[in-house]
């Protein structure tokens, strides 16, 4: 985004959306018009994404009920959204890429035709083998094998390829083995807004998207806070095998001082484990990686979060971090973990974790 529209979008603001139809590379509509619909994302689903949109049974001549025309802009037959917000920078609108979405349904009821898509994971989700497979070559060659040509796979920096032992084989869920493989290797996955699946090495932090203050001049409109200790532990033990089939095990404790769930403190004096296992960490360093990544990724759901509601902010994603003032913090670091991005005017809800 421009610093014109950041500024732009952190008060009331005109807006606008787009949505474009692609079925196999061939663009099927340009302007889809939608007269409202939301855009949800949250970190702890397999596929964190889903959009819902309203759009009138005709408009400008043109039919949008999909019937059974399987060729239809918004049949869920392959059909796929790209999502543009629009933010008026002064007489013209500067277009901010959402993302590319698979429409799962869609049908008309009255006036209005209701189409609900996901995140392009859905595609690995719903894909399982027809016969075992067995992971060959590496731990990068493994994760193209099991996501492409469905979605190209595109590597960041900090992750050290190895190969995968001999022998592993995943029945039928093509998702359940892309989420070991990610575990061992101590790395995250997201489709990026250019419909690419980004791997990257787990991380928990970085430079703040946005500051969110509440009162005069701020940009929160309500904070809700919550707790719990469902989920909580205070250690992660990560096991695994050499390749003369002895067992390995690595443990990482919470040692965070800021942590409300640190080990050895008023949480609970005992360890509260979180384990798993996998043949794909093969040394007791590979074990620790692994317990690493997984304290951090299960901090996602089993920490200090807020609710907030806020003018819409259509530049942020899930995994941004933001300075927070208010609600008892003080330019504290958090880490959006979900978050609903209305697409007609109204308020944005994010859950923020403090860090």
């Amino acid at each position: 985004m421009s610093d014109r529209a950041l500024k732009i979008v952190q008060r009331s603001h005109t807006m606008t959306v787009r949505a474009e139809s692609w079925r196999d590379g061939e663009l099927l509509a340009a302007d889809i018009p939608v007269t409202d619909g939301s855009e949800d994302r949250d970190r702890s689903l397999a596929v964190p994404e889903r959009v819902s949109l309203t759009v009138p049974v005709r408009d400008r001549g043109v039919t949008w009920d999909p019937g059974a025309d399987p060729g239809h802009p918004l049949a869920a037959y392959g059909q796929q959204i790209r999502i543009l917000y629009g933010v008026d920078v002064g007489g013209d609108f500067e277009w901010i890429d959402r993302g590319w979405f698979l429409i799962t349904e869609s049908g008309a009821d009255g006036d209005t035709v209701s189409v609900t898509a996901q995140g392009l994971l859905t595609l690995i989700d719903e894909a399982k083998f027809t016969a075992p497979f067995q992971p060959s070559g590496t731990i990068a060659s493994t994760i193209r094998s099991l996501v492409e040509p469905a979605l190209t796979v595109e590597f960041g920096g900090g992750l050290a390829d190895r190969a995968v032992p001999v022998g592993m084989q995943w029945d039928d869920d093509r998702m359940a083995g892309l989420t070991e493989v990610l575990d061992a290797w101590a790395a995250d996955a997201q489709v990026t807004p250019a419909g690419t699946l980004r791997v990257d090495a787990v991380t928990d932090g970085g430079p703040a998207a946005l500051s969110l203050t509440d009162g005069l001049g701020g940009t929160v409109m309500r904070w809700q806070g919550t707790t719990s200790r469902d989920g909580a532990f205070n250690c992660v033990i990560a096991q695994g095998e050499d390749e003369w089939g002895n067992q390995l095990q690595g443990v990482v404790y919470d040692n965070d001082s800021l942590s409300p769930f640190m080990y050895g403190g008023p949480f609970n004096p005992l360890p509260v484990p979180y384990t798993f296992s996998s043949p794909l960490m093969r040394t007791v360093d590979q074990c620790r990686e692994g317990a690493q990544s997984t304290l951090l990724r299960l901090r996602r759901t089993a920490s200090r979060r807020l609710g907030v509601s806020m003018v819409p902010h259509p530049g942020l994603m899930t995994g941004d971090v933001v300075s927070v003032t208010g609600a008892g913090l003080q330019n504290a670091p958090c880490v959006i973990e979900s978050m609903s991005l209305p697409y007609a005017p109204g308020e944005m809800s994010l859950a923020i974790r403090v860090l």
